[in-house]
């Protein structure tokens, strides 16, 4: 099944605390993902920042606003209780808990205010009743969606610049991914060949202990089997064993296969790999804003 949303994480929470033992996020973590049926792929399944486990974020954060109305407190490290309040919302028996029930504690409706002031002042985000994902899933799902449109935008522009400036961006990349020797190296190497479908000739380290040969074309439409095979037979007349094949476009399934079972190590970069990368290596972009997500360090406070 789906990893359920952080609110409806919250009453499957507080019933389990519900024995009024002092649990550890640990046995918490073990013990809800037990009751809710969740698999082993199921807890598993990572944040797209791959921080943490998705599941794990959503208890996580329902405890922190359980904690906040009071339903629940923290005993020590890492450990938390439930509270003679949370003993009477389970004695009601609801059928659901959620931030719309959790703002009939005054505990919690002081925490919203006190974080919609905050959120205002710097641009932040508060979890509203009618969301299922956590603040920090909000921001990385925002954080995602503003790198796919510049790796968009990147790629159009890369597919209207001339060759020889794509040759200098693939210099330029394969240089800060550590590849090539030094830039003058990999200048030298790159657009030189263009002798039976390879385009350049590059030191896998700075040490030059092995070569990997380059192809990389602005290609609009999809790249298919028989370019990819081409490439295969210009690396074995070179007794090549290594190749990375760039385009602006993509790559079929059926090329992809096909690199996937010779026995020549060849790297298939699609357009939005290349953006991508680019991205990650800060190649024809530039840091617009930085914004330092922070957590407390139990190690600082130590046992409490």
């Amino acid at each position: 099944m789906a990893v359920p949303d952080f609110q409806a994480v919250m009453l499957p929470l507080l019933v389990l605390m519900g024995d009024g033992a002092e649990h550890s996020l640990a046995e918490v973590f073990e013990s809800l993902g037990d009751r809710l049926g969740l698999s082993p792929e199921d807890r598993k399944e990572l944040l797209p920042s791959e921080s943490e486990s998705k599941f794990d974020n959503r208890v996580r954060w329902a405890a922190f606003y359980l904690r906040k109305a009071g339903l629940l407190e923290r005993t020590g490290r890492a450990r938390i209780r439930i509270t003679q309040p949370g003993q009477k919302v389970l004695q009601a028996k609801p059928t659901r808990i959620d931030i719309k029930l959790l703002k009939q504690f005054s505990e919690f409706r002081e925490f919203q205010q006190g974080a919609k002031k905050s959120d205002s002042q710097e641009g932040g985000t508060v979890a509203k009743e009618e969301e299922h994902e956590t603040p920090e899933e909000t921001l990385e799902a925002s954080y995602q969606n503003l790198r796919r449109t510049l790796a968009q935008e990147l790629i159009d522009r890369v597919k209207k610049c001339p060759p020889k400036f794509f040759e200098k961006l693939v210099v330029d990349l394969l240089v800060s991914m550590g590849y090539g020797g030094s830039r003058k190296d990999a200048g030298q190497a790159v657009g030189q060949s263009g002798d039976g479908g390879i385009d350049g000739i590059i030191k896998e380290d700075k040490l030059g202990l092995d070569v990997v040969y380059l192809q990389a074309k602005r290609w609009e439409a999809t790249v298919g089997r028989p370019v990819v095979q081409a490439f295969a037979g210009s690396l074995e007349g070179q007794k090549a064993r290594k190749g990375v094949l760039i385009t602006t476009s993509q790559f079929s399934q059926e090329a992809r296969d096909y690199v996937s079972r010779i026995e020549k190590k060849i790297i298939l970069i699609s357009g939005e790999e290349l953006a991508q990368l680019m991205i990650d290596h800060g190649i024809g972009v530039t840091e617009a804003r930085t914004y330092s997500v922070r957590k407390i360090d139990l190690d600082y406070f130590g046992e409490e």
